[in-house]
């Protein structure tokens, strides 16, 4: 006697040895021999053989209509014998019972199972719907298939076009599109984005790090909702001819000077700030939209600005009209440029020009404001600025000291990008120049006396503060941001709260509200500023800032990264000199490019070498290079100051704190470097942000 039964999900037959009970012993065909419970029988059959009835029963299963099995079945529950007898017009014989059997259990679709070889016919409706499915992932496959293809013939397929950065940066990796994808770059042995850009998904890979960047922090768009520009309350006008100095592609423009000689001889400086505040108020729409971005977005050759143009338009200091501000003035005895007086207004200032670097930097220099030689634009007010912002850097290095801390560096050169027609222009440019010093000594100067004046108010602020943490040299002198007064160590000043970029940075507003409040309501301030002491929402916002300016700045600093890729390759650049900035980290002396050459010999930090440039990859912003001569410590002491500076890539130490201070002062609002992050050096882009932060 011979069985055909289930095992394991599997159906087999085999000549029955012995019984015992309700069991039996069988040998298979194979040899191999199986203890098969009676209720796990489904036939008992003398002819044929085991080996043969299961070869007749495959065969038979291939045979059969699905379609028509399932129309003869009905709608109840059957056992498979008896739709056997229906379908076959007779009682089946053992190799048509079994080939049924295998028909039946595999089309799970036509038919449910309902026990030990019993079924039912799945509902029409579910059919239908189990076949369409079927019909669907064919067609997918095929899909997949010829996407596959094209991709790899360097065709995109149009229906992965409007998915491209979807694909790169945020996939469905159950869709077909992503699978092609997947399965191209592994047949190609290449990446995602390369596959992109060489198959036109991507224009360039400029394009893949900018619409990285784009689609995690402005998902929706560059773009603005249409504003109305908020009205101004009746401001009465400066008696000033204000002038600012910026960049040559500067647009936000945030700060301006002015100088009056008093009828005593005293001199009054007004520093004066746009004032969106004026207009801009809490929760309005416009405030909704700079609060969602937090600042503008630098980068070489353009900018996302964070207020909309008509905005910033509306209250950027440009010349020719007068401009809202908010204007801190200071009574100065010139006789020892001791600061008698300050005050705080809020006005209409004139602003009679624009003052720009590219055209004064080489007019304005220390011999000249020494010597009194050459002509140039406001040539007595700077001269008197100079002398001022000497003054005030002394007294900053005196407190700086006081805490603990070395004199800052000054003879150290920063890089300007200029992109057009992409082509880049790296420009190296000395920083701390007598324009720059102007700047940011002033601009330190009102940011310490307005953090002084919501203290004294009783109004909470965003402060800046470097010291006296917890922890570490490292933790201690990191620079963090709070809501109430501290010391900023590096910078030298009791308390500083950034306010002079207020077009700019989202902090800078918030703390602009808080100072016209101090200004409007006395010592009623801190019930009417908007606000108040302990506002949970003031804490929101300096945790939402730091998060968007950290990213903007890792940001801005791969794209400068890419530029001086791009530059390598304008130049054609293959041995270059760099220099040492410590162990195997490199600059390049001519761009401010950091290489890593591991395996490097020792050489002392500040030793110039050549390098011979292998390879760069704009995708992964890599590059090689090998050591070709190892030259000397530079005999520049500017150079050597450079790399003091950037040699804090690894140093947990007082080198932190004087890159910090340094930064903050030798170029705060002067639109033109923003330092970069541990691995990177301070660079200078086109409309760069305030570079007070390290």
């Amino acid at each position: 006697m011979n069985l055909f039964f289930e095992e394991s999900g599997d159906f087999k037959a085999g000549s029955v040895l012995s019984q015992q009970g309700e069991a039996y012993q069988v040998e298979l065909a194979s040899g191999k021999r199986s203890k098969v419970k009676t209720k796990d029988v489904l036939l008992q059959f003398a002819s044929p053989e085991p080996a043969e009835l299961m070869q007749q029963a495959q065969a038979m299963a291939e045979e059969l209509d699905l379609d028509f099995l399932w129309e003869v079945a009905g709608q109840e529950e059957f056992g498979f014998a008896e739709l056997g007898t229906e379908y076959f017009g007779h009682a089946p014989l053992p190799q048509e019972a079994a080939g049924l059997l295998l028909k039946l259990h595999g089309a799970p679709m036509y038919f449910y199972r309902k026990g030990k070889g019993r079924y039912k016919a799945a509902p029409e409706a579910s059919l239908k719907a189990a076949l369409a499915g079927i019909e669907k992932k064919k067609q997918q496959a095929l899909a997949q298939a010829q996407h596959v293809e094209e991709l790899k013939a360097g065709r995109l397929p149009e229906e992965m076009r409007p998915l491209a950065l979807q694909l790169l940066f945020k996939p469905d990796k159950n869709s077909i599109e992503y699978k092609a994808l997947e399965a191209a770059c592994a047949e190609m042995q290449t990446s995602p984005a390369r596959l992109m850009l060489a198959t036109g998904g991507l224009a360039s890979p400029r394009d893949l790090h900018f619409s990285r960047f784009l689609f995690e922090h402005f998902p929706k768009g560059t773009g603005f909702p249409a504003v109305q520009l908020p009205s101004m309350p009746s401001l009465p006008t400066a008696d000033v001819q204000a002038f600012s100095i910026d960049d040559v592609t500067t647009t936000e423009i945030d700060d301006a000077l002015s100088v009056t000689v008093l009828d005593d001889g005293k001199l009054k400086i007004g520093i004066h700030i746009a004032a969106p505040a004026l207009g801009i108020r809490r929760n309005d729409a416009i405030e909704a939209i700079a609060r969602q971005r937090m600042s503008t977005v630098y980068m070489p050759g353009e900018k996302i600005t964070m207020l909309p143009d008509e905005v910033v338009d509306a209250f950027t200091l440009a010349a020719g009209a007068a401009r809202p501000a908010v204007s801190l003035y200071a009574t100065l005895d010139p006789a020892d440029w001791s600061v008698l007086a300050t005050e705080t207004r809020a006005e209409l200032v004139p602003i009679a020009a624009n003052l720009r670097h590219n055209e004064l930097d080489d007019q304005v220099t220390e011999e000249a404001l020494a010597n009194g030689s050459g002509d140039y634009p406001y040539k007595r007010e700077l001269s008197l600025l100079w002398q001022w912002a000497q003054v005030l850097e002394k007294g900053r290095m005196v407190k700086r000291e006081g805490f603990g801390l070395k004199p800052e560096q000054a003879n150290r050169v920063d890089f300007n990008f200029y992109v057009e027609d992409d082509v880049v222009s790296i420009v190296r440019r000395k920083r701390g120049a007598p324009l720059d010093k102007i700047v940011a000594e002033l601009m330190i100067f009102a940011n310490s006396s307005w953090g002084k004046l919501m203290h004294e108010h009783g109004v909470p602020g965003i402060y800046r503060c470097q010291g006296g943490g917890s922890g570490g040299w490292a933790a201690r002198m990191q620079v963090r941001m709070l809501t109430h007064a501290a010391p900023h160590q590096g910078l030298g000043v009791d308390q500083y709260a950034w306010s002079t970029s207020p077009l700019r940075r989202y902090t800078d507003l918030v703390n602009q509200w808080q100072i016209l409040a101090c200004v409007e309501h006395g010592v009623t301030a801190p019930l009417a500023a908007p606000f108040k002491p302990k506002d949970a929402d003031l804490f929101a916002i300096v945790s939402a800032f730091d998060a968007a300016y950290g990213a903007y700045a890792d940001f801005q600093t791969n794209m400068e990264r890419y530029w001086c890729l791009r530059w390598l390759g304008q130049q054609q650049a293959r041995r270059v000199e760099a220099v040492v900035l410590k162990e195997e980290v490199l600059r390049l002396v001519d761009i401010p490019l950091i290489i890593r050459l591991p395996g490097m010999p020792a050489a002392p930090r500040g030793s110039q070498v050549v390098l011979d440039l292998l390879r760069w990859d704009e995708i992964d912003l890599s590059v090689e290079a090998r050591l070709i001569e190892v030259l000397q410590a530079p005999a520049d002491a500017a150079l050597a100051e450079e790399v003091l500076e950037e040699a804090v890539l690894d140093e947990p130490a007082e080198a932190l704190v004087e890159a910090e201070a340094d930064a903050e002062t030798t170029m705060v609002e002067g639109e033109t470097a923003a330092p970069g992050a541990p691995g990177s050096v301070a660079a200078a882009t086109e409309s760069a942000p305030a570079p007070d932060n390290p």
